[in-house]
């Protein structure tokens, strides 16, 4: 199920440009890395009948993976939305993690009700090293809830983030992934041959990519 949900998310990211794809002229990104991709899946939110695609695929990821969810979180910002999304349709109780605490009022580290012990799956948009998702889902568990697992719009699946989340005992399950992406993107001739092995070099090694 997950192989065909991956190609279709992956045509539509494709699709409304969601993902740009530079290996001639990369990006620079908040670490100093530099980067011959970038995804954007704010973006999937102007979009009604991909956004809905998303929502769907996530809710049909969590019912056959997960069918004892009873929350499903959001991680600030760029999840938030889709989690909403995801929350409704299936009538759940929905939450958010912030990436630090308020620095007003209660400061809330999450925002919303969960009861102790409650089962909760956590959407991301975006995962890269996976260190802030696990901070998240650390998170969800210091609060009172039990993590069953992190469903994503996309994933690097960079080496160190398949490390972190093995470490931290924790399953990823990603819509769409790197590799998926560039199997496409050579398909449809928005790359090239000579620019794969790039491409591939860098998600093995991003943090010295391109230096």
């Amino acid at each position: 199920m997950i192989e065909q949900i991956q190609v279709e998310v992956t045509k539509r990211l494709l699709q409304i440009n969601t993902i740009k794809i530079q290996p001639s002229n990369p990006f620079t990104w908040a670490s100093g890395w530099k980067s011959p991709i970038y995804c954007d899946n704010r973006k999937i939110l102007s979009y009604p009948e991909e956004r809905t695609f998303i929502r769907d695929q996530f809710v049909k990821v969590i019912r056959e993976k997960y069918p004892q969810a009873e929350v499903i979180a959001g991680v600030a910002t760029g999840a938030i939305a889709h989690g909403v999304l995801v929350a409704q349709e299936l009538g759940f109780p929905f939450i958010y993690v912030r990436s630090k605490p308020k620095d007003h009022g209660l400061e809330n580290l999450i925002e919303g009700d969960m009861k102790t012990g409650q089962k909760v799956v956590v959407i991301e948009d975006l995962v890269s090293t996976g260190i802030s998702s696990l901070k998240a889902a650390d998170a969800i568990t210091n609060f009172g809830g039990e993590v069953l697992g992190m469903v994503a719009i996309f994933t690097y699946n960079f080496p160190v983030a398949r490390k972190n989340f093995e470490e931290a005992g924790l399953e990823l399950t990603a819509l769409s992934r790197y590799q998926k992406l560039i199997d496409l993107a050579l398909e449809s001739g928005d790359i090239t041959e000579d620019q794969v092995e790039s491409l591939n070099k860098w998600r093995e090694s991003p943090e010295t990519w391109g230096k």
